[in-house]
């Protein structure tokens, strides 16, 4: 805890973020931290609670409650507090191998499940930890410590997204020689091409990988196993294999004049500017571009609302965010009380700009694409929209969004981002190695396992579970790592 009456006493107050019209300018991150007073007293309010839900990262009403990595958040706030900053970077450490990723990214499942936000405003764990982190890394103690002792045992890791990375942190930190196999030519995964550099900037990442490499975790990037190392390969080179390569099968939107030109995946659109920032080439038009076009993202999740924020940035004509279901209520509805994940309408930062930029939420909820509409040279220039309505499918029982009929009209679009989910791992890879899936085309594994029905081969992350949180995928990684440390050695410390 902090201070016992810190939260009686002390207001919430969140770091200030720089107005919309001024931080659309450029793709910085655009928080100012607190200074260090406002810090220490934000701390404060941590509260004696008895029963800390922040970290408990159960599941309550089907959903996660608290930290899914069960950081030792209660002590950590009161290290804060009390101005013992190190230490609480220690404490942080034991349970969160990338609290730089997860202080920018995560949406802060802790803070819904703090006993300060059953009646008023939770405790602002998330920058609590940024501040930790970011502290650490400016005095020097958030640095490279490589192990004393190798244990003559090799790890693949195929993918460098965040599970890969806790993976490949935790079997180094044991002592094992790990290699991470990236196909594209920057090691991060989703974290580098999948997040836009205004939620994580880029250099952050490159920071933690260098004290990563300096530890002794080998990095192949622009090797794509699977196609330019065979699986045989990889299973004669190493003892043991991590899966990690995410779920990066989008789902697609079946419409009528689908293969228009001017449609793409949310995921090719952000990684194209990501690309394009960090190689130079973005105002020389080395990305898909938004610039002066109407839009359409469909799509009201995290990654809808990125598409959102990147093409305001990009410039933008106008912005259309369709939404399939019914917009959800401002507040807690009764049946979804704390410390149940809040079902409740969030606006984003990426809405909010354009809210700012053309004078209106770009959402429009309940609705869907009914057919692209192309010119006389096959480009993009409109789509047919349609209202939906829910409806009991009579043979499953589940509610379903039926078009409505006679709901349809028609917009100009000359730019569509679909941004629908996905829908497991590519098949390719599983083929190269040989592992089955499950109905969800995820990697299949007895429950509570990570070990695949191939021998030697394990799988972590959003490849294992399906599409998840940061958060989630960085302890999936974990987890799988200590499962492969006791295969290997016997038995885990990890």
């Amino acid at each position: 805890m902090g201070k016992p009456t810190g939260f009686l006493e002390y207001e919430r107050q969140d770091s200030p973020a720089k107005e919309e019209k001024q931080r659309i300018l450029d793709y910085n991150e655009f928080h100012t931290p607190l200074c260090e007073k406002d810090r220490r007293q934000q701390a404060a309010r941590c509260m004696d609670c008895g029963v800390p839900f922040c970290q408990a990262g159960m599941t309550v009403g089907g959903m996660i409650a608290g930290c899914p990595l069960n950081n030792l958040i209660p002590e950590w706030n009161d290290l804060i507090y009390r101005g013992a900053w190190e230490l609480a970077y220690e404490r942080l450490r034991i349970t969160n191998n990338f609290p730089e990723f997860t202080s920018r990214v995560c949406p802060a499942l802790c803070e819904k499940a703090c006993t300060c936000g059953a009646l008023g405003d939770a405790v602002t764990v998330r920058e609590n930890e940024y501040a930790v982190v970011e502290r650490a890394y400016a005095e020097g103690y958030a640095h490279a410590r490589p192990v004393a002792t190798r244990t003559g045992k090799t790890v693949a890791v195929i993918g460098s997204g965040p599970a890969g990375l806790a993976a490949a942190d935790q079997l180094n930190r044991r002592g094992h020689s790990v290699t991470v196999f990236e196909r594209s030519d920057r090691p991060g995964g989703l974290l580098m091409y999948g997040i836009p550099n205004m939620k994580l900037e880029k250099t952050i990442i490159e920071r933690r990988i260098r004290i990563m490499e300096e530890e002794g975790i080998v990095f192949r990037t622009g090797v794509n196993v699977g196609k330019d190392i065979s699986a045989d390969e990889i299973l004669s080179q190493f003892d043991r294999v991590v899966l990690a390569c995410g779920a990066s099968n989008p789902r697609n939107i079946n419409a009528e004049g689908r293969d228009t030109h001017g449609i793409y995946f949310a995921v090719d659109f952000l990684k194209s500017t990501t690309k394009a920032l960090l190689d130079g080439t973005l105002q020389s038009g080395g990305c898909i571009s938004a610039k002066d076009k109407n839009v359409i993202v469909i799509g009201g999740g995290d990654t809808g609302n990125d598409c959102v924020g990147t093409c305001v940035r990009h410039g933008a004509k106008s912005i259309l965010q369709l939404e399939m279901m019914p917009k959800l209520p401002d507040t807690r509805a009764e049946n979804n009380p704390w410390p149940e994940w809040p079902r409740v309408c969030k606006t984003d930062y990426g809405q909010k700009e354009a809210a700012a930029q053309f004078g209106c939420d770009p959402r429009v909820y309940e609705t869907t694409v009914k057919e692209f509409i192309s010119d006389e040279n096959g480009a993009l220039c409109g789509a047919v929209l349609v209202k939906l309505h829910p409806e009991r499918d009579e043979k499953s029982g589940r509610m379903m969004m039926i078009p409505t009929e006679g709901t349809e009209y028609t917009v100009d679009a000359e730019l569509v981002l679909i941004a629908a989910g996905f829908l497991g791992s590519e098949s390719y890879v599983t083929d190269a190695f040989k592992t089955e899936r499950d109905a969800r085309t995820n990697v299949a594994t007895e429950n509570g396992s990570h070990l695949t029905s191939t021998e030697r081969v394990f799988t972590a992350g959003d490849m294992h579970s399906g599409q998840s949180l940061v958060v989630r995928a960085i302890r999936d990684g974990r987890d799988c790592a200590a499962e492969v440390d006791r295969s290997l050695m016997g038995y885990t410390n990890l």
